[in-house]
């Protein structure tokens, strides 16, 4: 299976290149909790029932610990953490949580690992990071909206 992609031209006046195109990512569902538990049934030998229960759980706890300011590192999968928003203050002393803090939001960044691709002009290794849940990832153009290609004529 590959990732579907659409094209989508720069029109915009403050673009810094505009007229040019690009690929944009297209989702055709949205997989829910019950749709993973029966997928996870159907390749392990636990219930339907099990794996919600288990899934369900599992956000209870996320969301325990991170409203307890740690990070939930899943192996293989990745790890979330809190990021906050805020206002500045004046002085360390003017911050307060109270009218400086604005919002919160969850940070996902999903598991890695790093591949050497050679070494760079001072000898040092370089390295390309491969994202676990993307590795071996194609992609190829959906049928939907997709842009009609014709050949420039000289």
């Amino acid at each position: 299976m590959a990732i579907l992609y659409k094209l989508w031209q720069d029109n915009r006046k403050t673009s810094l290149y505009p007229g040019k195109w690009y690929a944009k990512a297209v989702h055709q569902t949205t997989v829910g909790l019950n749709d993973v538990a029966a997928r996870i049934e159907r390749n392990c030998s636990m219930k339907k029932s099990d794996v919600v229960a288990v899934l369900t759980e599992m956000v209870e706890v996320m969301k325990d610990e991170l409203q307890n300011s740690n990070i939930v590192k899943l192996d293989g999968f990745g790890a979330f953490k809190v990021g906050m928003k805020t206002k500045p203050a004046a002085t360390a002393a003017d911050f307060n949580p109270a009218t400086n803090v604005t919002g919160y939001h969850v940070n996902f960044l999903p598991a890695s690992h790093s591949l050497p691709n050679g070494t760079n002009a001072k000898g040092h290794a370089k390295r390309t990071i491969v994202r676990d849940l993307l590795e071996g990832t194609s992609c190829k153009e959906t049928t939907q909206n997709a842009v009609v290609k014709t050949a420039v004529k000289p």
